[in-house]
């Protein structure tokens, strides 16, 4: 049977994070589609990942503490995306993270006019569809799932790790 079971689940996890984030680079520059601030936040999970991972397998230590984070990492991107979804069916109102690109850097009342004549994407506006689902749909079930995935890796480490 496979030695260790986790290293095939975290390269699993890894191939999933770079896939996420190539497609959405190609959404974004390929095909054009303008993300909003929230998808711009929901690669970071995904990033994090990549670099947990790969750091995982160049030191090869500390592989629970790394999966712990891997759990709270997937934690806040399900919330987020959880968060974006509901913005985008109307359940929650659009908070000033999906208004002006950058609030602290406005002085005067031009440099406002100037940020509002930038064509700027709500996250309620879904630019981008698969199968009618918006990838805000994608990335809440691929969260929970590997959310689910890894809390169940964390719990039976011992076992998994045999």
């Amino acid at each position: 049977m496979l030695k260790n079971k986790i290293q095939i689940y975290l390269n699993i996890i890894l191939f999933i994070s770079f896939v996420s984030i190539i497609s959405a680079f190609f959404i974004e520059y390929i095909l054009g589609h303008q993300p909003c601030n929230l998808c711009l936040m929901q690669r970071i999970p995904y990033v994090l990942t990549i670099f947990l991972i790969i750091t995982k397998l160049l030191f090869k230590k500390k592989e629970q503490f790394i999966i712990l984070l891997l759990i709270i990492t997937f934690s806040f991107s399900f919330i987020l995306s959880f968060y974006h979804f509901g913005i985008e069916q109307g359940f929650f109102e659009e908070s000033s993270v999906c208004g002006l690109k950058n609030i602290s850097d406005i002085i005067t009342k031009e440099e406002i006019l100037n940020q509002l004549k930038d064509k700027i994407v709500s996250c309620k506006d879904v630019t981008f569809r698969i199968f009618g689902f918006s990838l805000t749909s994608f990335n809440m079930v691929i969260s929970l799932v590997l959310l689910i995935l890894l809390t169940k890796i964390f719990v039976n480490y011992e076992k998994l790790k045999k």
